[in-house]
């Protein structure tokens, strides 16, 4: 039988040697790997080393910066009660931090692993539609190697360039090479299309999507599901005085899964939703459904109707009724004392502008949203100042942000940290003290982990359960109304 003749798809071996010191210039027909000379120092920091190549094309660096040697993870991150690890506990000096790895370096095969090597791939779409966003989660990435991995720790990266057969192509290649678990990729289909070959091979996958469709049997997902962040937030509300709750959302499997948590969590409170509308997610006009949420036309002409006979009555009485109905758009009250707007961006933005103008009052009525909300961009509207939404809680994230602004010279994206937690989970599973351990067993541990957005667990199904805070929009910036949990206090559910 000949050999394999299929064309490798570009990757790259990142281990805890050396980082490049400079960007490096690739022709894109050369498969050629960095290797940065070995030198010590002292702990827990990682680095990024493409995949090494015959001799005569490997590229080292005349001036390495000296890294730590490996040392055990501090006691502290195994207390048997609590989530094992805190990522933001380790900040390495600024000079230490990592570079921005060239993607346009192609690799050839990585090296023969040895008996205590541990591999890792990560699929990332670093080309296509979302490459910007696969870049930034690569440079996370890189961040969480420099916190918790040790020299055994090799990343193999592979481009899926946002496709689900890009996707596939990277997982057999991945796991070909020897992955003992398998990072990513980022979108739902492309989670699907990789899980038939990875459990055939008995590796597990953790990706980010936040579909929970495609989790369950060795598959598991990392992302912000909007099931967890509508209980929080109808719940808190509840626990407020709430009791009627309505909902304007995109008419999309999103808007209409968060409707259907919204009745659930109602009815188990005892609680009552009265009115739902969803809006064409590809408009760039929701005047009529606003209109028709706020019940708008009625409440306009049940007003005309009262001014007309005060009008008619002419008397002194009728006249102070008069002016008070003044500067009135409508009478009569809503239905509803929340509004769940589960949606974000510039789509909320022309949603939330539309909201007074059918006199849906904000300092009447609650909004109520998700961690969608969490962007600066929504503190421009004042119809959300002062709305309440679910979001992981954000006292990691910020420093997590200042360090990649730091290293990276630009704001991460909100989708990073999940590439960040994950490194930082297979790291700390990969040390564990009886030797790697990526069973369903370690990854469903019922403590949790600290990651960057919190405190998270996977549950049998797969899905990631996460301690969600309640923050209130401001006009400058959120603050946390309810905190989020630092340990989990219930056993693990579906």
């Amino acid at each position: 039988m000949q050999g394999d003749t299929r064309q490798r798809a570009p990757s790259t071996t990142f281990t805890r040697s050396q980082l490049p010191s400079q960007r490096v210039q690739v022709p894109q027909s050369d498969a050629i790997a960095l290797r940065i000379p070995e030198t010590q120092t002292q702990p827990p920091i990682a680095d990024p080393r493409p995949s090494q190549t015959p001799a005569e094309h490997v590229i080292t660096s005349p001036t390495p910066t000296a890294l730590p040697p490996s040392e055990p993870i501090p006691q502290a991150f195994w207390d048997p009660e609590r989530p094992t690890f805190k990522p933001y506990l380790i900040e390495p000096e600024p000079s230490a931090l990592p570079s921005r790895v060239p993607v346009d370096l192609i690799s050839s095969v990585p090296p023969p692993a040895t008996s205590d090597t541990v591999r890792v791939a990560l699929l990332l779409p670093l080309s296509g539609l979302h490459g910007q966003l696969g870049q930034a989660m690569l440079n996370a990435a890189q961040l969480a190697l420099f916190d918790f991995a040790d020299s055994r720790f090799e990343l193999l990266l592979h481009d899926t360039h946002g496709t689900a057969e890009g996707a596939m192509t990277a997982a057999a290649l991945a796991i070909g090479d020897g992955a003992a678990v398998v990072l990513g990729p980022l979108l739902s289909g492309s989670v699907q299309a990789v899980s038939p070959l990875a459990r055939a091979a008995h590796v597990p996958v953790i990706g980010f999507s936040n579909d929970r469709s495609v989790a369950g049997q060795d598959v598991y997902t990392m992302g912000f599901l909007p099931r967890a962040q509508v209980e929080r937030v109808v719940t808190y509300a509840y626990s407020r005085g709430i009791t009627r709750f309505a909902a304007l959302v995109p008419d999309n499997v999103y808007g209409s899964t968060t409707v259907s948590v919204l009745e659930e969590t109602t009815t188990r409170l005892g609680a009552i939703v009265t009115r739902v509308k969803y809006y064409d997610p590809s408009a760039q006009d929701f005047a009529d459904t606003v209109r028709v949420l706020a019940n708008y036309d009625e409440r306009r002409q049940a007003l005309l109707d009262q001014r007309k006979d005060l009008e008619e009555r002419d008397d002194e009485l009728a006249k102070q009724a008069l002016k008070r109905l003044e500067k009135l758009q409508t009478i009569g009250e809503l239905t509803f004392e929340a509004l769940l707007l589960p949606d974000g961006g510039k789509r909320l933005l022309s949603v939330a502008a539309l909201l007074p103008f059918y006199d849906i009052d904000p300092n009447k009525v609650r909004m109520l949203g998700t961690g969608q909300w969490d962007g600066s961009e929504l503190k421009a509207e004042p119809a959300l100042i002062g709305g309440w939404y679910a979001a992981p809680p954000p006292a990691a994230r910020g420093e997590f942000e200042k360090k990649f602004r730091n290293t990276y010279g630009e704001q991460p994206p909100r989708l990073v940290t999940l590439a960040y937690d994950a490194i930082a989970l297979a790291a700390v599973l990969a040390r564990n003290e009886s030797g790697p351990d990526f069973s369903a067993a370690a990854i469903t541990n019922p403590n949790g982990f600290w990651g960057r957005d919190g405190i998270f667990r996977f549950v049998p199904t797969g899905v990631a359960e996460r301690g969600l805070a309640i923050m209130q929009l401001g006009p400058k910036s959120s603050r946390v109304l309810s905190p989020a949990p630092e340990a989990f206090q219930t056993a693990l559910s579906n």
